[in-house]
């Protein structure tokens, strides 16, 4: 029992990072790369902190990170969080779950990894329920928020290919988290968003770097070694669930029968392929 709690909590911070984003970002709390780049920075210090108390030394973060991981992060945080700015939470969760197992499955194929019939099928209709979400037969939601957000997937889908075989993956995450910062905030002086910081701005970025991203991270990993491979990644397909629930109760946002009904596609293809075959690892990840 304990062991499905501490599941159902880590999925739930998952989800949070949507409501949270888009919570911040529709009331005008603060500006999109902002809330990217603040995130970055405190999902970086709890991580580093973490590995402190663990190993009594940061080394392992800085020895563990990787450029291109690093790259993957970077995209994923900035497309992630400029995306929230047209798009539902549970939509926006929905597009980046469904995309990273697309992106994932197709880096695998190109890879030369083994894909059972089971997973190449999962695959095909995870895709063809994404391509009809956004289709203007689908729910069509705002073009710019949903190449924003497939960018933010392939990102993640780069970030997690990468990490697949990292040796300690909780070291590597905070190392790539905190060698992203300089990136993004690169990035915010570039395209300096026109609202202004506040504190309750600036405390959701915080809360949604600290907690339901580094803590997050940190929980998933404690749990990860105690689930089978299947009944991790069949875990996370509640992520867009839970993130749709949310923004229906939290945040008022309306809930089309078209994107239910494409959500089923999506995360049942995503279903059938997590479940037909090994990761090259053993390992699932972390989706969001």
């Amino acid at each position: 029992m304990r062991l499905v709690l501490l599941t159902v909590l880590v999925m739930t911070l998952f989800a949070a990072n949507s409501l949270l984003n888009r919570l911040a970002l529709m009331d005008g709390a603060i500006g999109a790369g902002e809330f990217a780049a603040i995130r970055l920075v405190a999902g970086a210090i709890t991580l580093l902190v973490i590995v402190l108390i663990r190993d009594r030394s940061a080394a392992p973060a800085w020895h563990m990170a990787n450029p291109v991981a690093v790259a993957g992060l970077t995209l994923y945080m900035l497309g992630f969080s400029y995306a929230y700015l047209t798009l539902d939470a549970g939509l926006g969760a929905l597009i980046l779950f469904g995309g990273v197992q697309v992106v994932m499955f197709a880096g695998g194929a190109l890879l030369g990894q083994g894909l059972a019939a089971r997973r190449i099928a999962g695959g095909a209709v995870a895709f063809a329920g994404l391509a009809w979400l956004v289709s203007p037969a689908g729910v069509a939601p705002p073009l710019a928020g949903a190449g924003l957000m497939t960018a933010a997937a392939l990102g993640w889908g780069i970030y997690s290919l990468m990490g697949a075989r990292s040796r300690d993956p909780l070291a590597a995450t905070a190392g790539n988290f905190a060698l992203a910062v300089p990136p993004a905030l690169f990035a915010v002086l570039l395209l300096p968003g026109e609202v202004p910081l506040t504190g309750a701005g600036v405390a959701l970025a915080v809360l949604s770097g600290a907690v339901t991203s580094g803590l997050g991270y940190a929980l998933w990993y404690a749990v990860l070694p105690h689930l089978a491979a299947a009944t991790a990644g069949v875990a996370q397909l509640t992520v867009p669930v839970i993130a749709m629930a949310g923004g229906v109760l939290l945040l008022g946002e309306v809930l089309e029968a078209r994107a239910v009904v494409a959500a089923l596609v999506v995360l049942g293809g995503v279903g059938v392929s997590v479940t037909g075959g090994r990761r090259p690892s053993g390992r699932p990840r972390a989706d969001q």
